[in-house]
């Protein structure tokens, strides 16, 4: 989406209020919703029951900056998902409200729009929709986030919100014709309708390939060679491609989804290709032997901006990630996760040996820092509505 269009949806909170002031929110509600996407970006598929519209969407973002949605006010959606770090973490490990770490590094939502599955390896998590009720109620994730397990804890925060007039106005303009509006159905589809504006795709590598010849470097421009294996055997590509730079996808306008979930030798902690206990990704929904260690693949955009890396965020930097893709697998020598992962029978078929120089190592790493799309990063759009309000931010 452009800055203009996203700069359209921020607009639309101060007209929500006007029109619900004005006795006119169904009109708001029913506009409908333009999308403004770069260039070879697909429409992404919208749900038939949650629509797109300006209303919602600033709705959305005034509840993914909202404290108050957690039990104990203590933390947003933004907590984990920050724009600085392109709607990852960065560099401290997800917790919860109680404290406790996350097992799994917390994913970049840039283009979550176009995402076929949700989380690091869920196979049934489809929709943005669906994602939200583990954060917010717990529901299939290893720790608690959000903390809105009970009934009693939901409806203590939609009092919280119910008190605000701001959202009073908010739920009026976005959804007009219900009648009991604090529910926390409507809150997930304004969530989800917010998150689905996170379109990044102006990166300087974007406009270097629409004809912008010095928008990267020589350097990351050798490194796009080596990526797409113009002049090497790298195979990055394979996994990392189309418009999104992910093998998984999912727009209006496609006929099924494309979903992939890989196994890349980062771990073999027993000499069969097991990952650490807990954290063995699909396997952990399937029970299938063969899908130890197979995660999503995640898409390459901002990827500089989001360290540290991998499913577990056990690989510090870029530099590092490329020395694991270029020795096809990780070696930990000791420890309890111990293993050669090179040498992982489960590992897949694409994950081998490139035999990459060092200064081709360095392009390569040039090429990812490319991808950095700041225009997405700091769009006011998608910052904090409310900075000066101590129930709002990250």
């Amino acid at each position: 989406m452009s800055v203009r269009g996203v700069l359209w949806a921020a607009a639309s909170l101060a007209t929500a209020f006007l029109a619900t002031a004005c006795g006119d929110a169904s009109s708001e509600a029913q506009e409908t919703w333009t999308w403004e996407l770069p260039d070879g970006f697909p429409v992404p598929r919208v749900p038939a029951d949650n629509p797109m519209t300006p209303s919602k969407v600033a709705l959305g973002r005034m509840l993914f900056f909202d404290r108050r949605l957690s039990r104990d006010l203590s933390m947003s959606c933004a907590s984990c998902h920050q724009p600085r770090y392109a709607f990852s973490n960065g560099p401290s490990p997800a917790a919860g409200i109680t404290g406790e770490t996350h097992p799994r590094d917390v994913p970049s939502l840039a283009n979550t729009a176009y995402s076929p599955r949700y989380t690091w390896a869920h196979p049934e998590l489809r929709t943005l929709e669906a994602q939200a009720r583990g954060p917010l109620f717990g529901e299939d994730t290893p720790i608690v986030e959000m903390g809105l397990a009970t009934d009693a804890d939901r409806q203590a925060a939609l009092n919280r919100l119910r008190a605000d007039m701001r959202y009073v106005d908010a739920f009026a303009a976005a959804f007009p014709d219900e009648r009991d509006r604090f529910r926390f159905e409507l809150v997930i589809k304004a969530l989800a309708s917010f998150q689905r504006t996170m379109i990044s795709g102006t990166s300087p590598w974007d406009r270097h390939r629409r004809g912008e010849a010095d928008a990267i470097s020589p350097a990351a421009q050798r490194g796009a060679r080596i990526f797409f294996g113009h002049e090497t055997p790298a195979v990055c590509h394979h996994c990392h491609d189309g418009f999104n730079l992910s093998s998984q996808t999912a727009h209006r306008d496609q006929p099924f989804d494309e979903v992939g979930f890989f196994n890349v030798g980062l771990y073999d902690v027993d000499g069969t290709g097991s990952y650490p206990e807990g954290n063995q990704g699909l396997f952990e929904h399937t029970r299938d032997p063969g899908d130890r260690g197979r995660f999503r693949t995640p898409t390459l955009r901002n990827v500089a901006v989001t360290a540290p890396y991998m499913h577990d965020g056990s690989v510090p930097t870029l530099d590092a990630v490329v020395e694991v893709y270029n020795d096809g697998g990780r070696v930990i020598a000791s420890g309890p996760h111990a293993g050669d992962g090179r040498a992982s029978r489960l590992k897949d078929a694409a994950m081998r040996s490139l035999g990459l120089f060092d200064d081709e190592r360095a392009d390569l790493v040039a090429f990812l820092e490319s991808l950095t799309d700041r225009d997405f990063i700091e769009d006011p759009a998608l910052q904090n509505p409310f900075p000066n309000d101590p129930s709002f931010g990250p």
